[in-house]
C-alpha cells in the first residue's frame, strides 16, 4: 500500500493546476501585474508551495492578510514583494519591516506605529495606503484621506517611509452590474488623484480581487490580487462554473473508508438519528468529521463519491466522523471516499459541498483543518 492510501484522508493539491490557473488569470489581465494571494494558509491549500508555484508561473508579488502569514513566506526562503494587510495596534511593524514586506495603512494610528518602528529600525517603511471607497471593513473613509495621505507625505519627505501602494477592495465585485461597483471605482480613481496630486508616486494600484479580474477589465489598474480564482473555484456560481473560466480546482478532498458493515432496516445513523435505513442495506463510515473541516451544517445533505456512486451524508457528521448509506453495494474497507475535486471522477465539486452547507466554496476548502495532511502534487524542482 503506498504512503498516500494508508492515510485516514488527504488533501491532494495539484501544483500543476494552479500554475495553470495563474496563468490563465494573467492573462485575464494582461496589462497588470498579479498578487497571489496565499493567507489562511493559501485557502487551506499550504502557503509555501503554493506561494512558489505562483511565483513560477508568473505573479509578482504575495499577498496575505496577517504579518505572521508574511513573514513566515520570508523564514521559507520566499523573495520579491510580499505585501499584508490585517494590522492591530502593538504588532510586528519592526519585524515586516525589516523583512521588506509591504504594509497596509488604513488609519493615522497604524502610520504613527509604522513611522516609530521604521525609526527604530533605521530602515523606510514600505507602505500602502488603503482606501474605504464602499466597502466599510478596512480602509481609509474619503473625509480621512486627506488627513492620512499629508502625513504620510511627511513621512515619506523625512525618509521613514516610502509609499508604494493605494489601493482599495470591491463590496459587489461578485455581482456584476451592482451599482455599488461604478461607484467604488469612481471613488477609488478620485482618492488616487488627491494623493497623486499630493505627491505619491506608488508603484501599484490596486483594486480588483478574483470576481473583479474575472469580469471588470476597468479594474485592474497596475496589479490585481487574485484569491480563490487561483484555486480554481469560481467566486460566484452566478459569474460561472471554474471551467467556465478555463480554471481547474487545486484541491481533491480524499478519505479511506474505515468500516462496511450491513445493518436492518430501521436502524437509526448518528447522534439524534435524524436518518433511519429503510431497508436492510450496507453502511460506510468516512473517518473525517467537523474537526477536519467537515461542516456539520451539511449532515444529510452533503454528497460523496464512495465505490462508483455518488452518496449523501446519512446522518449527522460528527466530530471525527460520517456514515453514508451505501444502498447495499459492496465497498471494500479502505476504498475511497472522494468528498470533493475537480470532477474528473464523477465526485462532487466544493461548491457542491457549498450548495449543502448553505455557504460558499471558499470556506469549504478554507475550513479543511491540520488533521488532513496536505500532499502536494507536480511540484517542480524549484518548489521542492
Amino acid at each position: 500500500m503506498n504512503e498516500t492510501a494508508s492515510l485516514r484522508a488527504r488533501a491532494e493539491i495539484d501544483l500543476a493546476a494552479l500554475r495553470a490557473n495563474v496563468r490563465v488569470l494573467r492573462a485575464r489581465a494582461a496589462g497588470a501585474q498579479l498578487m497571489a494571494v496565499v493567507k489562511s494558509d493559501a485557502y487551506g491549500h499550504g502557503a509555501v508551495p503554493c506561494a512558489r508555484a505562483a511565483l513560477e508561473a508568473g505573479a509578482t508579488w504575495l499577498g496575505t492578510a496577517t504579518p505572521q502569514e508574511a513573514l513566515a513566506l520570508r523564514a521559507a526562503g520566499l523573495g520579491g514583494r510580499v505585501m499584508c494587510w490585517l494590522w492591530t495596534p502593538g504588532g510586528p511593524w519592526r519585524e515586516a519591516i525589516e523583512a521588506d514586506i509591504d504594509v497596509s495603512v488604513s488609519g493615522m494610528w497604524a502610520l504613527r506605529e509604522v513611522v516609530a518602528a521604521a525609526t527604530e529600525a533605521g530602515v523606510p517603511a514600505r507602505i500602502q495606503l488603503k482606501a474605504d471607497t464602499g466597502l466599510g471593513r478596512n480602509g481609509c473613509q474619503p473625509a480621512d484621506w486627506p488627513e492620512l495621505v499629508a502625513a504620510a507625505r511627511d513621512a515619506e519627505d523625512a525618509g521613514t517611509v516610502r509609499i508604494t501602494g493605494l489601493w482599495s477592495h470591491f463590496a459587489c465585485a461578485d455581482e456584476p452590474g451592482h451599482p455599488s461597483i461604478a461607484a467604488q471605482l469612481a471613488l477609488f480613481r478620485d482618492m488616487v488623484a488627491h494623493a497623486e496630486k499630493e505627491g505619491v508616486d506608488p508603484e501599484v494600484r490596486h483594486m480588483a480581487n478574483s470576481p473583479a479580474t474575472l469580469t471588470i477589465p476597468e479594474a485592474h489598474f497596475d496589479l490585481v490580487r487574485t484569491g480563490i480564482a487561483m484555486y480554481g473555484i469560481s467566486p460566484s456560481p452566478e459569474l460561472g462554473t471554474p471551467a467556465d473560466f478555463g480554471l481547474r480546482p487545486v484541491m481533491t478532498l480524499i478519505a479511506s473508508v474505515a468500516l462496511v458493515k450491513q445493518v436492518p432496516a430501521g436502524h437509526g445513523i448518528s447522534y439524534g438519528h435524524h436518518y433511519t435505513t429503510c431497508a436492510e442495506t450496507t453502511l460506510g463510515l468516512v473517518p473525517v468529521g467537523y474537526a477536519d473541516g467537515i461542516p456539520r451544517h451539511a449532515s444529510g445533505r452533503a454528497p460523496v463519491l464512495v465505490g462508483g456512486a455518488v452518496r449523501r451524508i446519512a446522518g449527522r457528521v460528527a466530530m471525527d466522523q460520517f456514515v453514508v448509506d451505501l444502498d447495499g453495494d459492496e465497498v471494500e474497507v479502505g476504498s475511497e471516499a472522494v468528498l470533493f475535486g475537480p470532477g474528473d471522477r464523477g465526485e462532487p465539486s466544493a461548491e457542491d459541498w457549498a450548495q449543502a452547507a448553505d455557504t460558499i466554496a471558499y470556506e469549504i476548502v478554507t475550513r479543511i483543518g491540520t488533521r488532513v495532511p496536505r500532499v502536494h502534487l507536480h511540484a517542480t524542482p524549484a518548489e521542492s
